[in-house]
């Protein structure tokens, strides 16, 4: 059954940036320090006190705008956002308003039925606010503060109400995630709360006589998964069809308010919590302890420069270059940079760039999840993996010996030759000779040869199973295997 409405979404994706300290003050940003403990007056709004801006904050930033296909300002300033909050002892936010250090950019999203380019508004530099701690066993415990995060330097980026679905609206978050990571911005721990998501979410209804009706946006705050953003804007978007089905003429744009809510994932539904602010409410006008920032051409060409290959370039790489799936050249690109270079050098040792992929995404990747922080941990050397996939290939060796070889090479820190020689394998490559082996096999299992004529494909195995071990595995599966079809075809 058709859905009978259209979900439109916009995402205001909150990033932590990759600093040592704070946005306007030398506080750490250190994640996990006890409460208070990363706090000074400027961060703290006392009176008296001049902020100064993070010069690494605003490269990063820049960095990350560029890599966003973002059109870069040469002219910015900062604003006062004004608003009450008990985790903002200043009573505004430094953010940017009318002026942003960059706007419209874009990303390709892909969710299986091709590329979509999904529009981002701007992204802009902007202050976090601290942490609340509230007493929700309901015995009326005080309520805590923690403003460690108070000045913590963001970049929020703010996308066009592009996205059609939830599944759009996840692949649009990983992608983002994946490449401010990539280009060094920011390490995107969601589980940190180094990257957060609101989602503005309503609906379209297509109505009989060629008119639209839009329900009115709610704005589901502080999204802290990617699972969560899905499972919100699906509930939300279920909700206002059921709510616009109630009051069709009242539930909508013009008529409703737009409102914020809260995200209970346990109980998988949005709580509004109250009428969202308008701009006039936030009161903006320039921070006057701040001179605005221009933005030189070397600036741009530097960030340019530090931005490496971008995770879309290469993703249609790795296919191109090496002839890889689209969901193998994903895999491989989604590990990251490291992984991508270990992959290519063992490419560049075997000459197989299929069998590489093969190696490093099932067997160096499952790995490297259990025991390994890093690529660079490993014990095998990509050269090691390659030079091994090679002696696969020339040796005959089979998988099973295969993989006892690479828990050799794991466990020793040898090269394949080496472990090989170690565990005395010496596979039988002659042809000849395995012809031997598989007619010797045939007919020990004559019932598994006639079962075969009769249609049986599977019966084929039991005899291969035979020949393997009385090869003791050193037989190269892929040629019993042609071997073995080539006499049955021949059998009487």
């Amino acid at each position: 059954m058709t859905q009978p409405y259209r979900i439109i979404v916009g995402l205001e994706v909150h990033a932590q940036l990759l600093t040592r300290t704070k946005l306007f003050c030398g506080c750490l940003t250190k994640f996990g320090a006890p409460p208070n403990t990363q706090v000074c007056p400027v961060c703290l709004g006392m009176p008296g006190v001049l902020p100064v801006m993070n010069r690494k904050a605003f490269e990063l930033s820049l960095r990350a705008a560029l890599a966003l296909n973002c059109q870069i300002a040469r002219f910015t300033k900062w604003d006062r956002k004004n608003y009450y909050y008990p985790d903002l002892p200043k009573n505004f936010q430094t953010s940017q308003y009318d002026m942003p250090f960059s706007h419209d950019g874009w990303l390709d999203i892909d969710v299986g039925q091709g590329p979509r380019k999904i529009g981002i508004i701007r992204a802009h530099l902007e202050e976090d606010a601290g942490k609340n701690m509230h007493d929700e066993s309901g015995r009326g415990g005080d309520s805590k503060v923690d403003l460690n995060r108070t000045g913590t330097p963001l970049l929020e980026i703010v996308s066009h109400p592009d996205l059609r679905s939830a599944d759009e609206a996840k692949a649009y978050l990983e992608e983002v995630r994946l490449l401010l990571r990539e280009i060094g911005a920011s390490d995107c721990e969601m589980q940190e709360g180094s990257l957060r998501c609101d989602a503005n979410v309503n609906i379209h209804i297509d109505l009989p006589d060629g008119t639209t009706a839009a329900t009115p946006l709610v704005e589901v705050k502080n999204l802290n998964s990617i699972s969560s953003v899905g499972r919100a804007i699906e509930y939300e978007a279920a909700r206002h069809w059921q709510e616009y089905q109630k009051d069709p003429e009242n539930f909508l744009i013009g008529k409703k308010l737009k409102t914020t809510a809260g995200w209970n994932d346990l109980r998988g539904e949005t709580v509004v919590q109250r009428h969202k602010e308008s701009l006039a409410d936030y009161r903006f006008f320039p921070e006057p302890d701040l001179v605005p920032a221009i933005v030189s051409e070397e600036q741009i060409e530097a960030a340019r420069a530090a931005m490496g290959e971008l995770p879309a370039h290469q993703r249609a790489r790795l296919q191109t270059q090496y002839g890889l799936s689209p969901y193998d050249a994903d895999v491989l690109m989604r590990q990251g940079r490291a992984l991508v270079g270990y992959y290519e050098r063992a490419v560049a040792a075997c000459g197989d760039a299929k069998a590489a992929c093969n190696w490093v995404t099932n067997e160096v990747m499952a790995l490297l999840k259990k025991q390994y922080d890093t690529i660079d941990a490993f014990p095998i050397s990509a050269e090691n993996l390659g030079g091994f996939i090679r002696e696969i290939a020339s040796s005959g060796l089979n998988m099973q010996r295969a993989r006892e070889v690479y828990a050799a090479m794991l466990e020793g820190g040898i090269d394949g030759p080496a472990a090989i020689a170690k565990l005395g394998f010496q596979a039988i490559a002659d042809e000849g000779q395995l012809l031997e082996y598989v007619r010797r096999a045939m007919a020990a299992n004559p019932k598994a040869v006639a079962d075969f004529k009769k249609g049986k494909v599977k019966a084929a195995d039991a005899i291969k199973g035979a020949v393997m071990r009385e090869t003791k595995g050193m037989a190269k599966t892929e040629t019993v295997q042609a071997l073995l079809m080539a006499e049955l075809e021949k059998a009487d």
